[in-house]
């Protein structure tokens, strides 16, 4: 994947090419558990679904408007971090899981570069 489109002003920084590559992964590895919680049946909580799914929705959606360097990527970078944290909190009420462990570490590294993003200047 090119972050350097043809026609932008500026190529994507070091720092929000590594942040948008933190998203897509967050986002796959939050699709990946969903299916996972669903194989499960009953064992799934609902607040850890609706995390997943927040999650993931978040971080393609954030990754979206760095890449097309949106002048609300700041923003959405900081609500991106707080939707991985929540994440990350929910997949830690099942720690035996390796899936759930796999997504939460995602979340993490997800939340703390979006969160230096939120405070970098886009």
């Amino acid at each position: 994947m090119t972050m350097n489109q043809p026609g932008t002003a500026a190529a994507m920084s070091k720092e929000m090419q590594e942040c948008v590559e933190a998203c897509m992964a967050c986002h796959t590895v939050c699709e990946e558990t969903m299916s996972s919680c669903m194989q499960m049946g009953g064992q799934a909580q609902m607040q850890i679904m609706r995390a997943l799914i927040d999650c993931s929705e978040m971080t393609r959606m954030c990754a979206d408007m760095m890449m097309r360097r949106s002048p609300l990527s700041a923003e959405m970078c900081a609500m991106c971090a707080r939707a991985c944290d929540m994440c990350a909190e929910a997949c830690m009420a099942m720690p035996d899981d390796a899936q759930m462990m796999r997504c939460a570490e995602s979340c993490r590294r997800c939340a703390d570069m979006c969160r230096a993003m939120a405070g970098a200047t886009m």
